[in-house]
């Protein structure tokens, strides 16, 4: 069955990117839940590598923060730490990962959160020619340049990926 590439409504992801003169491809496909980056880069034929996945995670303080990775890599939380000063990193539950960003777990973008918060974002991430990056809801994916991350969202480089 064809896919529609039906107009997507605004998301406030689109809003911020549109707010700030970003230009953006769209990229829908149908989520699959626990699918992650690996079916979102299959269905849409991108390299999981430029599939950069946001996570809302936080320090010993319970102070929450992002950390942008590419989608076939971990996170190492005991690198992250130490790079950032913090004395542990860990995943934040989904319930308060989404009260923090303002989006649903599988669909949440550094763009357009709820709340601010800081935003780290693997190194290597930055030397992509493009990347793909959720769009503010499940299925959904925006197409840019990764500079936008740091230009845009003052995102910190970081080296914490196994």
């Amino acid at each position: 069955m064809a896919k529609k590439s039906a107009h997507v409504s605004e998301t406030p992801a689109t809003q911020f990117l549109r707010q700030h003169g970003v230009s953006f491809s769209e990229h829908v496909y149908d989520y699959v839940e626990h699918g992650g980056t690996a079916e979102s880069s299959r269905q849409l034929g991108v390299a999981e590598s430029e599939v950069i996945k946001t996570l809302v995670m936080q320090d010993e303080r319970a102070q929450p923060l992002i950390v942008l990775m590419h989608g076939d890599k971990q996170v190492s939380t005991k690198n992250l730490a130490r790079q950032i000063g913090a004395k542990s990193v860990e995943p934040c539950k989904p319930e308060v990962a989404q009260r923090h960003s303002g989006y649903q777990v599988g669909g949440t973008s550094p763009f357009g959160l709820k709340k601010p918060m800081p935003v780290y974002v693997e190194a290597t991430a930055l030397l992509l020619p493009r990347i793909c990056i959720n769009g503010g809801r499940r299925g959904y994916l925006v197409g840019i340049a990764p500079l936008v991350l740091t230009e845009l969202l003052a995102a910190t480089p970081v080296n914490c990926a196994l």
